[in-house]
């Protein structure tokens, strides 16, 4: 039973990222209509392709165990992203949605019941097995995170910085938590907040305006670009701002909220400043790439599919 369960979970997280990157014209980022010049949609697929071992893995994990200290949750991380590297050439395209996808995948394993999860159970777990990560797995995360991330991308950490290697040993003489290392870096990170919040944008946020959104008639290309544009709107892309500042990233926000109110992607006037904005994002070659919006995005596709959703 776990083995199906498994593969149902890990299935689930490879179409949650391949239908948010095939959501076009999601403003300034790669998607089915848009390359950037060293990664391109292929890639992307590749890496959605990737994404299914490692979350069976860990589904499977969780449906055996209870004693989440033994997952391995930073071990799959890192061979997620190893798995990544190997499927393709374009670099790190999915590294932020691994760090999502995988505690999520977890807690599916746990609480699957025919073929389906009840959200608020799986946000339960979730919070437990954040609760129980261990500084073995701050470790694995760290060596994640170096591997996939440039400097340019990352920032820089006064604080237990990824690209320092005395951060390593630090982690392991303090036995820093994974929460206790997402908690220092949730003001600059959506995704550290994520993990310190219990996936607070992904449940109360994403999810909803998505699910909403289907049930108003949108297709699921129209329902993710604008679940995309509704996060953005109201969290400024914390990949913009560690590339170009808050002040850049929440003029972008700005201009999502503006498209949202024209009546984003399922109105012709909406769709239009869609296109608009993707194309000045673009121009900016990569500096305005709102990719931690995306992730968040298809987090929020992964709950959708994890409740027997189907496109």
């Amino acid at each position: 039973m776990s083995a199906r369960i498994g593969e149902l979970v890990g299935g689930c997280a490879s179409l949650a990222a391949l239908l948010e990157v095939s959501a076009y014209p999601k403003p300034g980022n790669v998607h089915r209509t848009r390359d950037f010049t060293d990664t391109k949609y292929e890639h992307f697929l590749a890496g959605s392709v990737s994404l299914s071992a490692r979350m069976m893995e860990i589904a499977e994990k969780g449906r055996e165990t209870r004693d989440w200290s033994k997952l391995g949750l930073g071990e799959c991380i890192n061979s997620a992203v190893a798995d990544m590297m190997n499927w393709q050439k374009g670099g790190n395209v999915n590294l932020g949605i691994i760090l999502l996808f995988t505690p999520i995948a977890a807690a599916a394993g746990s609480v699957m019941k025919e073929g389906q999860v009840d959200l608020d159970e799986l946000r339960s777990v979730l919070h437990e097995i954040i609760q129980a990560a261990t500084p073995h797995d701050s470790l694995n995360i760290y060596r994640a995170i170096d591997a996939a991330m440039s400097t340019e991308n990352l920032g820089h950490s006064d604080e237990l910085d990824v690209k320092n290697d005395s951060s390593k040993d630090k982690i392991i003489e303090d036995r820093v938590t994974p929460r206790e290392v997402f908690s220092k870096c949730k003001e600059r990170d959506a995704i550290c907040s994520e993990w310190v919040t219990d996936f607070n944008i992904t449940f109360t946020e994403g999810y909803p305006y998505l699910m909403g959104r289907l049930e108003e008639g949108s297709n699921i290309n129209e329902a993710t670009l604008d679940t995309f544009l509704k996060i953005l709107s109201d969290h400024p892309d914390s990949l913009i701002q560690r590339k170009k500042g808050l002040s850049e990233a929440k003029k972008v926000s700005e201009r999502a909220k503006m498209i949202l109110q024209a009546g984003g992607a399922s109105s012709k006037n909406g769709m239009k400043m869609i296109h608009e904005l993707d194309e000045e994002l673009s121009k900016e070659n990569g500096s305005l790439n709102p990719g931690t919006t995306a992730d968040l995005t298809a987090a929020s596709v992964f709950l959708l599919l994890l409740t027997d959703w189907r496109p």
